[in-house]
């Protein structure tokens, strides 16, 4: 059975033990259980993200992306139609006050075999940049090797992040405004290395979606706790939620229009020939 096969899953209530559950889902929420399983499906299988034997490092930081995509793949892992394995990475980066305690213990109950790296990249990146702004790029940098080194040293073939649908719009309109070009967040992307295959199985959810989904569960959510202030990724997210407020729909159609891309119909020489498009002669009637 292939990786089209994941589409068929269903979310099923499991007989008996229901006496075990606090509290029973209400309906809508058994609907957004389905919706976070059916959308991360589609997205495997769309996007070939996983396939049979496979071992998938899913990245945890504490927060609600991270969280809501490890549910998701836990669930599917149960139901799906190929066998493939998980395990639970998280990076303790030495964050004042980080609440290394109840990321732990969230991972303890998810069942899941799980790995904490121990660096302090935190110091490095305050000792390079001693204010608040700049942080990312250096921070992002120290931690994608990090994780590109667990990922070899723990055999994972597949690197799972938690970013959805509102990240990729939100950095496909930071590219634009501030960088001048057409780039997003693809769903599967091959290291510059060619050594790793790093997987969005979100990226069909919404974000809002993401954070119900944590709060319906009870999860202690881990607020962002770096100091870091994204001014113009902060900018682009306040433009995404006065959209979905104005004009609801706006988001889905820009990340729909990332799906369907019209070369000759851009300005970009690279991926049409603009220059030697020429037009055929019109032929004389016999």
């Amino acid at each position: 059975m292939g990786a089209e096969e994941f589409q068929k899953v269903e979310f099923k209530e499991s007989e008996g033990g229901q006496e075990d559950k606090p509290a029973r889902l209400s309906f809508e929420n058994r609907k957004l259980e389905k919706r976070l399983v059916r959308l991360c499906a589609k997205a495997i299988t769309d996007f070939n993200l996983i396939e049979d034997g496979d071992k998938v490092m899913v990245c945890i930081s504490g927060g609600k992306d991270s969280y809501a995509l490890l549910d998701a793949l836990i669930r599917l892992r149960g139901r799906a139609p190929i066998h493939f394995d998980l395990l639970a990475f998280s990076l303790n980066q030495h964050l004042p006050d980080f609440p290394l305690d109840r990321l732990k213990a969230h991972l303890e109950k998810s069942g899941v075999p799980y790995h904490i790296e121990d660096q302090d990249t935190f110091s490095i990146v305050k000792s390079k940049y001693p204010g608040s702004r700049n942080l990312c790029s250096l921070c992002s940098r120290l931690r994608r090797g990090i994780i590109y080194r667990v990922a070899r040293e723990q055999k994972c073939t597949k690197i799972a992040l938690g970013h959805h649908m509102d990240d990729v719009v939100s950095t496909l309109m930071l590219n634009m405004f501030y960088g001048g070009r057409l780039k997003a967040m693809p769903p599967k992307l091959l290291s510059d290395a060619k050594e790793h295959i790093v997987i969005r199985p979100l990226i069909y959810l919404r974000e809002k979606d993401l954070a119900r989904w944590c709060r319906v569960n009870g999860y202690d959510v881990i607020p962002k706790m770096c100091g870091a202030d994204d001014v113009c990724r902060r900018e682009m997210k306040a433009i995404i939620e006065r959209m979905d407020r104005q004009t609801p729909g706006r988001v889905e159609n820009i990340f729909r229009s990332l799906t369907r891309v019209a070369p000759s119909h851009l300005v970009d020489e690279n991926l049409f020939d603009f220059k030697d498009l020429k037009a055929s002669p019109f032929e004389d009637e016999q």
